[in-house]
């Protein structure tokens, strides 16, 4: 009993200092884990932190009754129509679903068997006081970095980079700090920023500020520019690439989210030009239509030169540990994939395949999610099985935040970096 009450201390001591909390007595090859997104992007920074409130803007608060709600509705008379059959797309989706949803099941048992880690869940969003108002991100998130990148004056727009007081490195002839050593403009688009220091930096652009994590830096273009980011030398490629395709999506498209793009389109990615020598996890976000999945094992993977190894489920559940839906609701099921594969380097004889092929089989991995589309951070979850020496080289293709070690790329890598998402250490 004090060996089990010691391990879960434990792991609550873990999940507190880096936001991932193993559900399983076995730690180390737990298959149920629960990642607070934002305990982990916190790792990425020095000065400032990601809100709780500001991420965690759906789940938490209860639903709003409206007038026409509380008054007694007529009933209306349905007819019973009988249940449609599924096609034959439907019925393979169903039968994939059948297969992993008894994982799930005892996934999200584990959850809700883990009384220490319960209580916690429902204070994450309020250690902020709550404060964020998810109305005041519109202004900033329809700055459109997409409409600004499409336009010709877009390699005009420059980024104002601010280096925190005690991070100024003066560069050679400066005597002292002034404000030409304090300010660096660089291109916005089609140009990779970097904050090479060990602090994190706020940056200006079109009167908004942003803040930019440690270590980190970002490409912001569309696909026809994916090819900037590519490495001059296959030694300095990334070990680690996660994909967050904008797959078209009869939801996205109706809430006019973000823009999405044939899945033809992601036959051009250049992953094998991006992987390392010694090569590279590949992590590809994909939803449950049988029609992606079959796309991604036929044709995307082999185009890339990717073998797939496994698949992880993103479980999605409410601030009380319940799911955020039924767990047979077709079309909205409360999980999303996450395909493993691997991308050979120079020598497919490598000594790092053996390891790779250790990574544990169907995963699940459970978090209350953020905004709509938003996944959460899988670094931290997948760097054991990563490829090469360490520090890995780490890309992420079609980002919308950055992360502190991290080479974000897509059209909107600040989408969420914008300072109303954040505060500042002690306040």
């Amino acid at each position: 009993m004090a060996e089990a009450k010691t391990n879960k201390e434990r792991r609550l001591s873990v999940f507190r200092k880096r936001g991932i909390y193993c559900l399983e007595e076995g730690v180390c090859c737990s298959k149920v884990i629960f990642i607070d997104p934002v305990g982990v992007l916190n790792l990425s920074y020095t000065h400032f932190r990601v809100t709780p409130s500001s991420y965690y803007s759906r789940f938490f608060q209860p639903p709003i009754l409206l007038l026409s709600q509380t008054q007694p509705k007529r009933k209306r008379k349905h007819k019973n129509k009988p249940p449609r059959e599924l096609n034959q797309r439907e019925l393979a989706a169903d039968e994939r679903h059948q297969r992993v949803r008894p994982l799930l099941i005892k996934a999200h048992e584990s959850l809700l068997r883990a009384n220490d880690l319960l209580p916690y869940l429902g204070n994450l969003r309020v250690d902020d006081g709550g404060t964020f108002d998810p109305k005041s991100a519109v202004v900033s998130d329809e700055q459109s970095f997409v409409e600004l990148g499409s336009v010709w004056q877009a390699p005009l727009f420059e980024i104002s980079l601010h280096l925190n007081q005690e991070d100024h490195r003066l560069p050679p002839g400066c005597t002292s700090v002034v404000q030409n050593c304090e300010i660096r403009n660089v291109p916005a688009f089609g140009s990779l920023v970097a904050n090479e220091t060990n602090s994190d930096m706020e940056a200006d652009f079109l009167n908004c500020r942003y803040i930019i994590p440690k270590h980190s830096s970002f490409y912001m273009s569309d696909l026809k520019q994916i090819h900037g980011i590519i490495p001059e030398k296959h030694e300095c490629g990334f070990n680690l690439i996660v994909i967050d395709p904008p797959w078209e999506n009869g939801s996205a498209n109706q809430k006019l989210k973000y823009p999405t793009l044939p899945d033809r389109y992601f036959l051009s990615l250049p992953i094998k030009r991006l992987a390392h020598a010694d090569g590279a996890l590949v992590a590809l976000w994909v939803t449950n239509k049988e029609k992606l999945r079959v796309f991604v094992e036929k044709d995307l993977f082999p185009k890339w030169g990717v073998e797939y190894m496994t698949t992880y489920y993103w479980l999605k559940v409410k601030a009380d540990g319940s799911l955020i839906s039924e767990l047979d609701l077709f079309h909205h099921r409360p999980y999303e994939c996450l395909i493993i594969g691997y991308c050979y380097g120079k020598d497919e004889d490598s000594e790092y395949i053996t390891t790779l092929k250790s990574i544990p089989n169907h995963q699940v991995f459970i978090s209350i999610p953020g905004d709509y589309s938003r996944k959460p951070p899988i670094g931290e979850m997948l760097r054991e099985y990563i490829p090469g020496l360490e520090p890995a080289r780490c890309l992420e293709l079609f980002a919308r935040e950055l992360l502190g070690g991290w080479t974000s790329w897509g059209n909107e890598p600040l989408r969420f970096q914008d300072s109303r998402y954040f505060s500042r250490n002690g306040q």
